[in-house]
């Protein structure tokens, strides 16, 4: 057996704190390669928090009702979250780089789309499209920054969640000067500003290109063979899960966006016939979109369920934070996003304290405190009225989510075998993805039903799910499974 087989298949601990792991002499710097993919990331994320601010004025442009203007961030979340997976499995044929491109390309051309659409219909397109590009592109950083080794890992994914989420609650500022002065459309437009920064992409691609594969130790046909790629591409497995996904945040909108009885119950018939063709196609074709394996992993499901739940704390209290600053103050959005700025700072904090928790805490213990976080967060913005509670509930939000991204991500290649890490990685950042989808859009669903407060103190129940999961979770209580134990004999 090749060093590198070894390398690739030997099962790991998962880490339960104190010393960090060895780094490999010569890695690269970890600050200097996150604060350059942390730029590529800020257009992705000012799509979220910029739109938000903007949603009333949306609304009111498009005469629609506001609850239907959720579909502009869910729509971003949902279909950025699919893209992960079908990222992840294009990496070990495609460079980070070449699907950094790819994503960036797409994330541009829907922004300007969304920009220039004359309906509510043509935006969500428009967001549609954008959002795939903005989730192919997410990938291609992360598996960058994953390949690095311990501290050097998290170090860049610190920077990496710190950029992402000043980029998505600044988003509101800028969002709320871009409003003021140049209209709703051009905030939308936004994101297309990431293509010029693709040049910064330059100075790394060497770096992006070696992190490629699937590998953190190399690249090969073992890596390919390993993450099912190098095969017919299972595009049933990808079909059920974007079904059952995109039911899912559809059925939770359902009564907000007037969506008949009949298209309802069609609705929640696919999300069910989705949600057992998944479990029959992860069953029947272990190495297919979804791989049995890495599901399968001690700790895997759990580390998503969290980020998710996190994510849906985080999105839900961003899409309502803004409206309700500005019934508090009767200001504008300019004024929402001015007020909602020292919360975006907060991210900074939570992605430089990461690193030292990690150091002195399982992954487990730090994500349970981060949910915790977001648990009052959200019921502070549920609870209490005046701009002062919202934005103190909304920084807390901002922390749970700046340093669940680092945490449970990094975690992602110590729960797997290297050879499935960048499948690892996808799958959990579309878990995290979805979670981001579902917070807006419950919180929309639920508002048009009880009042607003009682539809955030609701949706608090998910980041507490994350935290008792957290809790729960034994760190040690296994290793990782032989790729081969699992995997049966290719198709």
């Amino acid at each position: 057996m090749s060093q590198h087989t070894r390398q690739g298949t030997t099962p790991q601990t998962i880490p339960s704190g104190g010393a960090p792991a060895p780094e490999r002499t010569g890695a690269p710097d970890g600050r200097r390669l996150g604060l350059t993919l942390g730029m590529l990331v800020l257009p992705m994320y000012v799509a979220l928090g910029a739109p938000s601010v903007a949603l009333p004025a949306i609304g009111r442009a498009l005469a629609v009702p506001f609850g239907a203007t959720a579909w502009i961030l869910a729509a971003w979340s949902l279909t950025s979250a699919l893209a992960m997976p079908v990222a992840g499995r294009l990496l070990v044929r495609w460079s980070p780089f070449q699907v950094l491109v790819a994503g960036v390309a797409a994330l541009a051309a829907g922004s300007v789309l969304a920009g220039a659409g004359p309906t509510l219909s043509v935006v969500i397109v428009g967001r549609l499209i954008g959002g795939a590009g903005a989730g192919a592109t997410v990938i291609a950083v992360f598996a960058a920054a994953t390949a690095l080794p311990g501290r050097q890992r998290i170090r860049a994914l610190g920077i990496i969640a710190a950029a992402s989420a000043t980029a998505s609650g600044c988003g509101t500022l800028l969002g709320g000067a871009v409003t003021a002065w140049l209209g709703w459309r051009a905030v939308l437009a936004i994101p297309a500003l990431a293509l010029p920064l693709l040049l910064a992409a330059l100075p790394i691609r060497r770096a992006l290109t070696r992190s490629g594969s699937g590998s953190g130790s190399g690249s090969g046909s073992g890596s390919g063979e390993r993450n099912g790629s190098t095969g017919r591409f299972d595009i049933v497995g990808a079909a059920v899960l974007s079904v059952l996904a995109g039911s899912l945040i559809t059925l939770l909108q359902a009564h907000s966006v007037g969506l008949p009885a009949p298209v309802t119950l069609v609705v929640a018939a696919a999300g069910a016939l989705a949600a057992v063709g998944l479990w029959w196609r992860v069953r029947s074709t272990p190495d297919g979109f979804v791989p049995r394996r890495v599901i399968a992993s001690r700790g895997f499901l759990a580390a998503g369920l969290i980020g998710g739940s996190v994510f849906a704390g985080y999105y839900g209290v961003l899409f309502r934070a803004p409206s309700l600053i500005e019934q508090a103050t009767g200001g504008g959005p300019l004024e929402a996003g001015v007020l909602l700025v020292p919360a975006a700072a907060c991210s900074v904090l939570a992605g430089r304290l990461v690193g030292t928790l990690t150091d002195r805490f399982t992954g487990w213990q730090v994500s349970a405190g981060l949910a915790a976080l977001t648990v009052v967060g959200v019921l502070v913005v549920a609870l209490f009225t005046g701009p002062i509670p919202i934005v103190a509930g909304t920084a807390l939000t901002v922390c749970g989510f700046a340093g669940a991204q680092a945490v449970l991500v990094g975690l992602a290649p110590d729960l797997v075998a290297a050879d499935d890490r960048d499948t690892a990685q996808s799958l959990l950042n579309f878990m995290n993805a979805l979670g981001g989808g579902i917070g807006p859009a419950a919180v929309a669903g639920l508002s048009g039903i009880v009042p607003v407060p009682v539809a955030l103190a609701a949706l608090a129940a998910l980041p507490l799910a994350g935290l008792v999961l957290s809790l729960t979770r034994r760190p040690t209580a296994g290793r990782r499974p032989e790729p081969d134990a699992t995997r049966e004999s290719p198709r």
